[in-house]
């Protein structure tokens, strides 16, 4: 489709049946911005028609879970856990490991939150986790950035987080920001946790996730937020946060300090992502239903703790079991079986009827190239066809999880909004079905449907037109100077940079900040 068309007119005028109105008024119309239910994707479009497994296959993975909890059980919880646990009718075993009966779980699974928000900054960023509502993010603890002009690798720092959260603030199908990298100049750890907090909330209005190292940070995190809300009773009615918590590790153990942090946030009002990661064939066992199962079950041994502390708190089932290169040892995020491994997952999720999130998008190849576009496509697509809640890892994230590049974040809008093209699926209706437009067309019409008015009225409804990516023709290319995917998405991170940050706080909130808490990005 010619540049002409797009905005409206076609490359040759055909003869057409008089409309009224006149022709530019036309084309403002079709050239305003869409209001949100009427543009064509969205956060939160439905999934959840493609199923990698059949019903009896789901409750044979949901079984297995039970089995591996009841008989198997979870290591190393911490004195809290083991007491919590305990109280709520867990079992101590002699070799010290904690056992879940099946009624335990399942009492549990009956008070678990459901239909859960997560909260921006700004209201209109808000996330109803519900159903087979599709989000997409970013996420991960990449230690580099990727140089895509110089086609080299370097330690991120907490300016590059700032300017990624700055970045994911101006695309419109990156939906929320978890921490995608580690601020490597920051060699303290409460300062690395507090300024993290900081670069993303500063960053974007978009709800932000973000981790803990240690238990004993996680105060100072809620002090730095109730002075971003405005008061600890604002934060608690809107939570703009999620702790991103890795409170096990696999195989079946529990992780000390994590879940001492969980228990933290959860006095504290923030919702928690359960987030399990076993590797496939090295912490979680190599095959996909396997990994899949022992995902599972660590998840809902997350369940149990929580709603032990408090019934209800809303938590993000978080099955991100990870694909693995058995040649080599290397983990493979670009693979076929990842995208099984997180379909399947949310598949799980929609069983148990909870808000689930789990991993896509990962790129193995170090640039954004080629390479990168067929494995960021084929797992974002799935998971959002399965109808996963949180894509976390949507964007961005390169060598498997090692490195973060800015102008891939900016590509993959341009990818994820094709993907949840595919969320959306076809319509089918009366209109859709397009009779009465054959027929003007067919009979005594024009012969082709350039010039239609359905053509024209759900150009907009309908498509999703590339930002940053192109669809000229060969000629068009050429006398454009055949310009350069990446040199285009650098031309656009400069620009979204070169404003200031729409999310930053009023001068006398970061005063207040920076004056209780060192803050390594300029004023």
């Amino acid at each position: 489709m010619s540049e002409d068309l797009i905005a409206g007119t076609p490359a040759t005028t055909p003869a057409r049946p008089a409309r009224t109105g006149g022709r530019a008024a036309r084309t403002a119309a079709r050239s305003a911005p869409l209001t949100g239910d009427k543009r064509p994707i969205r956060a939160g479009l439905s999934g959840g028609r493609y199923k990698p497994m059949t019903d009896a296959e789901v409750l044979r993975i949901h079984e297995a879970a039970l089995t591996a909890l009841e008989t198997i059980g979870l290591a190393d919880a911490p004195p809290s856990g083991v007491a919590i646990l305990t109280g709520a009718g867990a079992i101590l075993g002699d070799d010290g490991r904690i056992r879940f009966p099946r009624s335990l779980v399942e009492d549990m699974l009956a008070i678990c939150a459901r239909d859960i928000t997560l909260f921006g900054r700004d209201p209109a960023h808000d996330m109803l986790l519900s159903g087979t509502r599709v989000h997409y993010g970013t996420a991960g603890a990449a230690v580099h950035m990727v140089d895509v002009a110089g086609r080299s690798y370097r330690e991120s720092t907490v300016q590059d987080l700032f300017d990624a959260a700055r970045i994911v603030d101006h695309l419109d199908n990156i939906h929320f920001l978890q921490r995608p990298m580690v601020c490597r100049d920051i060699p303290d750890n409460r300062e690395m946790d507090l300024n993290t907090l900081y670069a993303c909330c500063s960053g974007t209005t978009k709800h932000v996730g973000t981790s803990f190292t240690e238990p004993a940070f996680v105060d100072d995190a809620f002090e730095m937020l109730h002075m971003m809300a405005g008061g600890e009773a604002a934060w608690r009615a809107r939570p703009f946060v999620s702790n991103s918590n890795c409170f096990v590790v696999p195989p079946m153990k529990f992780a000390t300090d994590a879940c001492l942090v969980m228990e933290k946030c959860i006095a504290g009002g923030m919702p928690v992502l359960l987030l399990s990661a076993g590797m496939a064939g090295a912490t979680a066992p190599s095959t996909i239903a396997g990994a899949i199962v022992q995902a599972v079950a660590e998840c809902l041994a997350g369940v149990v703790y929580v709603n032990a502390i408090a019934p209800g708190h809303p938590i993000i089932f978080g099955t991100w079991p990870f694909g693995l290169d058995l040649r080599t040892g290397a983990m493979t995020g670009g693979s076929g079986e990842q995208a099984l491994l997180t379909a399947g997952c949310a598949q799980m999720h929609q069983f148990y009827g909870l808000p689930g999130g789990a991993a896509a998008g990962i790129a193995d190849a170090k640039l954004p190239d080629m390479q990168a576009g067929w494995e960021q496509m084929c797992s974002n697509v799935m998971a959002g066809l399965s109808g996963l809640n949180m894509v976390y890892e949507a964007a961005g994230m390169h060598a498997s999880l090692l490195g973060f590049c800015h102008e891939s974040l900016i590509l993959g809008d341009d990818l994820l909004g094709q993907a949840m093209r595919c969320v959306r699926g076809i319509e089918v209706n009366d209109d859709t079905l397009a009779l009465d437009t054959m027929r003007q067309v067919c009979l005594g019409g024009p012969g082709h449907y350039l010039g239609a008015e359905q053509t024209l009225s759900r150009m907009q409804s309908d498509h999703v037109y590339p930002v940053t990516g192109n669809r000229y023709s060969p000629k068009e290319w050429d006398e454009k100077g055949k310009p350069d995917l990446n040199e285009k998405a650098t031309a656009r991170k400069l620009a979204i940079l070169a404003q200031p940050s729409a999310a930053s706080f009023d001068p006398i909130t970061d005063a207040a900040i920076r004056a209780r808490f060192r803050i390594h990005l300029s004023a």
